[in-house]
């Protein structure tokens, strides 16, 4: 018996090291494939813009550029070069290239900009009519020239690049992939082991299968070891057991043996061999490895569990039996991906208290050791994750809503969590596949609120001071603003900040405009230089200027943009489809990459890991800086960031704010909808023929034209449609919002349109 239990750990542990063996030579195969693209792909660059330099600086070129004569120019930089397309040279304004940004191509004038703004040569993959091409822009006389290539320049790398069947390489550029090679469902995981090609703002990305895990944690040559070690055992024994060895050293040597000395297979018997317990796994790999909790069965309410976050009404679907079930399911996440460490903090709502003691205690059943830091804005419980080296955090915060409701901002292992991964937190409750730990996690209180200003005020420091006014809606924003602005050298006049979970004054919500009304009258009384907002939980900004006028966040994130891009030229900017169409024209005009996305923080901060974006913002006024910052939404910090870019200016704040880009746009206008409003939006983008606009519908429908745009999409959050729209001039935003009307009016007739 013995003998066969040995043999089978033998040949386990010698599968087991086999399958090690082996990922570990994939790995190595697929890291030389990876590294022969990156060089054949540098190389390649390389070469192609030395030649356009090189064509650029020759004798006939700089002739005719001398001379002004362009399309000659373009001529003779094209003349034999083979494979090239027909060659462009510009003037340095690209006036007509700005006339019509869609039919120019933005990819192209993205490019041309970069080149301009780093005066030298650059690359980038661009769109010319429905074909994606190699662009090189290089500055040349008082203007710019530009050639595009055949990708397969680029691409050719993989032929000399052995890349493993089981293993995954591209070449990508931004969420673009140029080329792949390999078993392409690995694409999604590929960017752990990317590398930059140059500076051209492309990468080689690459992946290989999850790895086979050692048996009992185990490297592939001690378990080669220990099944050598095991099959002897297993021989000794079968040979013990057919009496063609005998152990006993004594029998050996006297020719018999002592009853009272045990063999060594009676010595197995008496004490066996200790086991190691096989390391839990994730439910769809065994089903077994996670402990079903004992926990009576509580209904939950499946409608709290949102797109972006968990948020509900305290008493009626929020309870502390309901916190704590999903502390429990947070702490079976992380329990399945190795993670022991997670924050918890809260907003100055009268329910957070209770409902965090719960959540802990779901964390800590779950064997989570929590980290708790108490009242604290959203990002600084982010902030702490980061800082106390968790990589996991919950806000228990019910962010902008009324006083009644709460919920639960979740980060695990640095990824916020949404869709379906908060849907699936409802089915482990629901199912009752909760981690019970044999024993509780344990609990420390931290406060890390005066090191996340301190971590502020050592990178942002404004070179002037500027009287502030500061109104945090009796959030939880109103006890850490006024210090941390001031630390960075603001005078800070601190309104309604005061922290006060009912919300005495007006909702802390700076999206709508009525709530800023206040602040307004009292920059205006104590002739404040701007004034600031944030939301209940402190993860979004508002801004209004010393006279009264509401700066919208698409425009702030303007001034952002123009800041970040003077030390990341070429940088990608995400903005989301409630934005201005001003943006992305001004984006390109300051040598950036703008990239129009899907409104929600999570979907944000998912999109800028895809992407590497250095920067990101939304019309609800969240901004992600990842220059700088940790690329989480952060309203503190972002008011920081304003205060010193404006305080680096020679003109007042106003000056500067109301020089941005400006047309008529409405707000966000919220029309409630007493169905699923993304049906309704379904069968808005199904049937829309809005003549003459480029449709959109990444995130429900925006129609844009050349005088105007307009939006209709279902909020994630709450039963409503969220329009908004924007124009030259009056007659265009009104005929923009009629054509809207009717079509809304047409398909889903039940609604009053409030616009």
């Amino acid at each position: 018996m013995l003998a066969a239990l040995f043999a089978l750990l033998a040949v386990w542990l010698g599968w087991g090291g086999v399958q090690q063996w082996r990922d570990a030579r994939l790995e190595e195969s697929l890291q030389l494939a990876r590294d022969s693209v990156l060089s054949a792909s540098q190389q390649t660059l390389a070469g192609q813009l030395k030649q356009l330099a090189d064509r650029i600086a020759a004798a006939p070129v700089q002739t005719a550029l001398r001379a002004g004569d362009n399309a000659a120019a373009a001529r003779a930089i094209g003349e034999g070069w083979k494979g090239a397309g027909p060659v462009q040279v510009l003037p340095a304004d690209l006036e007509t290239a700005y006339a019509a940004p869609a039919d120019f191509g933005f990819s192209k004038l993205a490019l041309l900009e970069a080149a301009l703004s780093e005066n030298k040569p650059v690359a980038r993959v661009v769109r010319e009519g429905k074909q994606s091409q190699l662009g090189l822009a290089a500055p040349a006389g008082d203007g710019v020239a530009y050639v595009v290539v055949p990708l397969t320049l680029l691409t050719g790398s993989f032929d000399q690049a052995a890349v493993p069947a089981r293993a995954y390489v591209a070449i990508r550029q931004g969420g673009y992939t140029i080329g792949e090679a390999g078993d392409r469902n690995l694409a999604d995981g590929a960017e752990s082991l990317a590398r930059p090609i140059g500076e051209a703002g492309m990468r080689v990305v690459a992946a290989t299968p999850d790895g086979t895990e050692g048996p009992l944690g185990l490297g592939a040559i001690p378990s080669l070891v220990a099944a050598a070690l095991s099959g002897l055992l297993a021989v000794l024994m079968l040979l013990v057991a057919r009496g063609r060895l005998n152990l006993n050293p004594r029998a050996k040597h006297a020719g018999a043996a002592d009853d009272n000395e045990p063999t060594l297979v009676q010595a197995l018997q008496r004490e066996p061999l200790p086991s190691t317990p096989a390391r839990q796994t994730a439910p769809d790999k065994d089903p077994d490895a996670v402990t079903a909790s004992n926990n009576k069965h509580i209904e939950i309410d499946p409608g709290i569990f949102r797109a972006y976050d968990i948020r509900g009404v305290v008493g009626e679907t929020l309870s502390v039996e309901v916190a704590e079930r999903i502390g429990q399911a947070i702490g079976t996440v992380l329990e399945e991906q190795g993670l022991t460490d997670i924050v918890v903090g809260r907003d100055g709502r009268l329910s957070g208290p209770e409902l965090s003691a719960g959540l802990i205690e779901g964390l800590r059943k779950a064997g989570r050791n929590v980290i708790d830091i108490g009242m604290a804005p959203t990002p600084v419980a982010y902030f702490a994750a980061y800082h106390l080296r968790t990589g996991s955090s919950v806000a228990v915060t019910g962010s902008h809503n009324p006083p009644d409701y709460n919920g639960f901002k979740i980060v695990v292992g640095g990824q916020t969590l949404s869709g379906d991964a908060i849907t699936d937190l409802y089915a482990r409750i629901s199912e009752n596949r909760l981690h019970q730990a044999a024993a509780p996690g344990t609990l420390q209180q931290r406060q890390v609120d005066a090191d996340y200003v301190q971590r502020i005020a050592d990178d942002v420091q404004m070179d002037r001071p500027l009287k502030v006014v500061v109104d945090a809606g009796n959030g939880v924003a109103g006890d850490i603003a006024p210090r941390l602005l001031e630390a960075i050298g603001a005078e800070v006049i601190p309104l309604y900040c005061e922290v006060d979970g009912t919300f005495p004054n007006h909702h802390p919500d700076p999206s709508e405009p009525h709530n800023l009304e206040d602040l307004i009258q009292t920059v205006k009384r104590f002739d404040a230089d701007i004034g600031l907002a944030f939301d209940g939980d402190g993860d979004r900004l508002g801004v209004v200027t010393k006279e009264g006028e509401i700066i919208f966040p698409d425009r702030l994130l303007m001034l952002f943009a123009a800041d970040v891009l003077e030390r990341n030229p070429g940088a990608l900017i995400i903005y989301d489809v409630k934005c201005t169409g001003k943006l992305q024209g001004w984006i390109l005009s300051h040598g950036g990459t703008p990239l129009m996305w899907q409104t929600g923080h999570s979907l944000i901060k998912a999109k800028m890991r895809e992407t590497g974006a250095e920067l990101a913002g939304e019309m609800s006024g969240h901004f992600f800086f990842q220059e700088r910052w940790y690329g989480f939404d952060d309203g503190l910090y972002s008011a920081a960031r304003l205060l010193e870019v404006l305080a680096a200016r020679a003109e007042t704040p106003s000056e500067v704010l109301n020089a941005l880009p400006n047309a008529l746009s409405t707000p966000e206008i919220k029309v409630p909808v007493s169905g699923s409003p993304h049906e309704v939006v379904a069968r808005f983008v199904a049937s829309a023929q809005f003549e003459g606009a480029r449709l959109t519908t990444i995130d429900g429908l925006r129609a844009d034209w050349e005088d105007g745009w307009g939006l209709v999409r279902a909020s994630n959050t709450t039963p409503i449609l969220v329009l908004r729209f924007e124009a030259d001039n009056k007659e265009a935003l009104a005929r923009i919002k009629d054509e809207f009307r009717a079509h809304l009016q047409k398909v889903a007739p039940e609604i009053t349109a409030t616009f």
